[in-house]
């Protein structure tokens, strides 16, 4: 029996980002606009391509990750219509969505360290 070698390569990014949410059982003091530190994770699988080793090459994958980062970075989450309610649930979507060219993806992570949070996207299941 031969089984199949499959790795999983996660690149990890930060931005610091506002957003404000209603509806929620914080109350007012999600309502007001506030601001978290976030850090992401990006994990792709496959196997090496013979010729270079790797899954992906990194290069590659910092250049996409740079211009989600961009997009998201020090700004008011709310005012990015793609993401719609700025949720760690719909920030890990909108992750995916954009970077979801670069290769295989398995899953997308947002943390929100300081309030011990995160929430993985695993993509649509198909």
């Amino acid at each position: 029996m031969v089984f199949e070698q499959m790795w999983e390569l996660t690149k990890s990014f930060r931005f610091e980002a506002a957003h404000s949410l209603s509806g929620t059982t914080f109350g007012a003091a999600s309502e007001e606009i506030h601001g978290h530190s976030f850090r992401a994770e990006v994990t792709l699988r496959g196997t090496p391509d013979p010729k270079t080793g790797m899954v992906v090459d990194l290069g590659l994958v910092e250049r996409a990750i740079e211009d989600v980062r961009l997009t998201l970075d020090h700004k008011y989450l709310n005012k990015i219509e793609a993401l719609g309610t700025p949720t760690l649930e719909n920030l890990s979507r909108f992750v995916w969505e954009r970077l979801q060219h670069i290769g295989k993806l398995t899953r997308v992570s947002i943390h929100r360290d300081s309030c011990n949070e995160s929430c993985t996207y695993y993509g649509p299941q198909g």
